[in-house]
């Protein structure tokens, strides 16, 4: 991810001119030195304890690309040291953990936001313009469908709830985002399929209350070979007035009933407006131009921590119902 990262920075104009990147920091420095080579940072610290790196580079930003469970440490260390920090996701790894963060930011003055790439996409915005437009009529409800065979190595196959913790806070986020509704409750139900290379949680299903009566169900599946998803799900999206279909890339289908008559009522199809601002999707180097604004003007950002925890929720009352197998509330 961190060559990903580093990729969105040398590539991306605006955020090149305002970004020096002077420390690289890994547990392996071997393969911080073998970035800082790729990319021509002859100059930057590279070290394997970040509070070390930080005092010697005199960094005022930390960009977060530590696995889940090193995350409030990282972040914490950050801020201590005054620098603002753009976090990959999750937030934290557990609820505990991103209220402190929360906390530690706004004591430090310091900017705290995450790195939800996945809503700074075309398709995305193009769903919430269409939804906020009102040409579905009142929103009514959202289902995605994501189903990968994803062979990772590493860290993920080892994890717990590995769909829900890593993944699923993708496809949840955005539909918080498009919906523009408050999460109220869930029941979901975890498995890990027969035949399933990882060691917990590889499949899901979930069912969400949002706020206003909207309902928002995720089925996923980390194991699923044969068929893959794209990796932004499969949407269906229910207005009073209409639905639209979208693939996760390049295909959408949008119809609004234009008739009063007849047992299934006429359906006229209807055009997906593009994103308001093409500027917001480019995944990272949108995620990280907005947190670079935010410094820089003092506006919250859109994946400030405080807000995106409520995303956060999401993965952890779905991970409690899923455990209890019960409804909760969050």
């Amino acid at each position: 991810m961190a060559k990903g990262w580093l990729k969105a920075i040398a590539e991306t104009p605006e955020i090149r001119s305002t970004v020096q990147v002077v420390g690289l920091v890994d547990v392996n420095p071997a393969a911080a030195e073998k970035l800082a080579q790729e990319f021509g940072l002859a100059d930057a610290v590279i070290g394997s304890d970040l509070a070390d790196v930080l005092s010697k580079s005199a960094a005022d930003l930390v960009f977060d690309v530590v696995i889940p469970s090193a995350r409030h440490d990282v972040v914490s260390t950050a801020l201590a040291h005054g620098c603002h920090v753009l976090s990959e996701k999750p937030m934290a790894s557990s609820i505990e953990e991103g209220r402190s963060l929360i906390a530690q930011s706004e004591a430090a003055g310091k900017i705290h936001a995450i790195v939800q790439n996945r809503r700074f996409i075309s398709g995305i915005r193009r769903i919430r313009r269409l939804i906020e437009s009102g040409a579905l009529g009142d929103l009514t409800a959202i289902h995605c469908d994501f189903f990968i065979g994803a062979h990772f190595g590493g860290f993920r196959e080892q994890m717990d709830n590995v769909l829900l913790l890593d993944m699923a806070i993708h496809t949840f986020d955005a539909a918080r985002f498009v919906a523009g509704k408050v999460p109220v409750a869930v029941y979901c139900h975890e498995s890990n399929p027969r035949g399933s290379w990882y060691a917990h949680g590889a499949a899901a299903n979930a069912i969400f209350e949002f706020s206003d009566d909207v309902t928002f169900t995720y089925r996923g599946s980390w194991s699923a070979e044969g068929a893959n998803t794209s990796w932004e799900s499969q949407w269906r999206i229910i207005g009073t007035k209409g639905t639209l279909l979208w693939d996760g890339a390049d295909t959408f289908q949008a119809g609004v009933v234009a008739g009063s008559e007849g047992f299934f009522r006429a359906i006229e199809p209807i055009d997906v407006p593009m994103p308001a601002d093409e500027a917001q999707t480019h995944g990272h180097a949108s995620v990280i131009a907005d947190f670079l604004k935010a410094i820089r003007t003092g506006e919250k950002p859109e994946t400030a921590g405080n807000d995106n925890i409520n995303s956060l929720a999401m993965v952890f009352a779905a991970i409690e119902s899923a455990r209890t197998r019960q409804r909760v509330t969050l």
